[in-house]
């Protein structure tokens, strides 16, 4: 199973957090506030955090600005991962992606399905990369935050994480761009 080399160094990442909400406002956004706290609380960098509409291609602009910006390593987003028609984080951030994580979904789904049952189902969980960043869709309530954070994000974006991790491919992430 997984465990934490101790001989390796700890190399903070630099996150940014986007909140999809019609609603919500930096005062009473739990679910990016949980991931803010998590994100700090972890060592790692809060690198921009921002709250938009449901609007698929302003969360799209969003997302490619964060990916062109050379102090963001991740983003991870929350809210509109839903089946409703308003829910349109999902594909979002798939206009963004030049290479999804399948899997992440599928463990987020595993994570969930202990805590939540087959509800667990109604999530559309996403994650992939971009221009060399990671972009993670998260649903919008604070225990999936949570869940996603504590289970599957924090052991994936510490250096130290073994047998891999996110942080020791970062370089390899574009390498197709620097091909001649």
């Amino acid at each position: 199973m997984s465990r934490i080399d101790e001989t390796k160094e700890f190399i903070p990442v630099r996150i940014a957090v986007l909140t999809v909400s019609d609603s919500r406002t930096i005062d009473d956004d739990r679910s990016g506030q949980t991931l803010a706290d998590r994100i700090t609380g972890a060592g790692h960098v809060l690198a921009a955090r921002a709250i938009l509409p449901d609007e698929r291609a302003q969360i799209a602009e969003q997302l490619r600005e964060w990916c062109a910006d050379p102090e963001i390593d991740v983003v991870i987003s929350t809210g509109g991962t839903g089946l409703t028609g308003r829910d349109v984080t999902v594909e979002a951030h798939r206009d963004v992606y030049e290479k999804e994580i399948e899997a992440f979904g599928t463990v987020f789904t595993m994570v969930s399905m202990a805590k939540i049952g087959t509800s667990a189902v109604q999530s559309r969980a996403t994650g992939g990369v971009a221009h060399g960043t990671y972009l993670f869709a998260l649903p919008g309530s604070p225990g999936a935050c949570k869940d996603a954070w504590d289970e599957i994000l924090a052991p994936q974006f510490d250096y130290r994480h073994r047998p891999c991790n996110f942080v020791e491919i970062f370089p390899r992430l574009d390498e197709h761009r620097r091909r001649k």
